[in-house]
């Protein structure tokens, strides 16, 4: 599985040599780095009062939750990224921190797409592309294997579910 794993990578870290494409995802993920979802929390506020305010602190909420989650697995399992562990892979931008599993971009894009789409079912034509391109740019850039991203696919779903499970049921003691 590793070394077919690295070979995906591989190919998909290539894509990088195109620099049109390499600024495209470079893009995708510096506004992964968060400020695509600062930028939709504020409007979501402005746009829409109290609704907003409730869903961007659900969204802040979440997003506190996947960043311990991510932490505590890449110290975990301590995994090389992959321009670390093969040299004919170049990382086309700098890595946030150390390791590589999971993909914390892919995590938080992820579940904060599945939180903000429950809120805001219009918004899923918007995100649900942004989440593939930041997924997507992790493997280009060279600084995760398709696994990383891909559990981190599951990672951050099950979080967003759980989310929007636990905000459901006091919703319900709330009425009760």
């Amino acid at each position: 599985m590793r070394l077919h794993d690295a070979g995906w990578c591989l190919r998909a870290n290539r894509l990088g040599e195109g620099t049109g494409v390499r600024r495209f995802f470079a893009s995708i993920s510096r506004l992964g780095d968060g400020v695509f979802w600062y930028v939709l929390m504020a409007a979501l506020i402005a746009f829409d009062g109290m609704a907003g305010l409730a869903a961007s602190a659900h969204l802040a909420v979440t997003g506190v939750i996947a960043l311990v989650l991510y932490k505590l697995l890449k110290q975990w399992t301590r995994r090389p990224r992959p321009f670390a562990s093969d040299v004919r892979i170049r990382a086309w931008v700098a890595p946030l921190d150390e390791f590589s599993f999971p993909s914390g971009h892919t995590l938080h894009a992820v579940a904060f797409s599945i939180v903000a789409i429950s809120h805001y079912p219009a918004l899923a034509f918007l995100l649900l592309p942004f989440t593939i391109c930041v997924a997507i740019s992790r493997v280009v850039l060279g600084l995760h294997y398709p696994s990383d991203v891909l559990a981190a696919f599951g990672i951050g779903s099950l979080l967003a579910a759980v989310s929007l499970w636990t905000t459901r049921a006091m919703g319900d003691l709330v009425l009760l």
